[in-house]
């Protein structure tokens, strides 16, 4: 079985203050395609109102405002106006949020080798960061009180 084109793709919505994620945001993003981590397939920046309304901002329309020359998007258009007005909700008004659509390459390589197993994801279930390290501090600090 050749291998997948594409691994498993996620979207992402991140919220910032204001109109804009900074120059910073993108910068680590290219960070991580650099090093070959993700594959950034599209990105959009969505601004929402005081009022509500959304704002969408393709990545390469920033402009003068943000330098994203660094950053190649591999399926622009991915990410499209269903997408932003299904997720796009998440974004409080008077902020904005950066969705991007993420290859995670190692998911990739795994589920490739997964069908060439014969093997078939049924279900994949992500638990976010804060939960983890919140969980993982509450068992250590349970962990510390027993043994006191």
């Amino acid at each position: 079985m050749p291998e997948f084109e594409y691994g498993p793709v996620e979207i992402l919505v991140v919220g910032f203050p204001g109109e804009r994620p900074d120059a910073a945001t993108f910068e680590a993003i290219g960070d991580l395609v650099e090093a070959g981590d993700i594959r950034l397939l599209d990105a959009v920046v969505v601004s929402r109102s005081e009022n509500g309304d959304l704002d969408i901002v393709e990545i390469e329309d920033l402009g003068d405002e943000i330098d994203v020359t660094e950053i190649e998007l591999e399926a622009n258009g991915l990410v499209g106006e269903e997408d932003v007005n299904d997720l796009g909700g998440a974004i409080p008004p008077g902020t904005s949020g950066a969705m991007l659509a993420i290859e995670l390459v190692w998911a990739k390589r795994l589920a490739s080798r997964f069908a060439e197993s014969g093997g078939v994801l049924l279900q994949s279930e992500r638990i976010p960061a804060p939960v983890v390290n919140a969980i993982m501090a509450e068992a250590e600090e349970a962990e510390a009180a027993a043994t006191e």
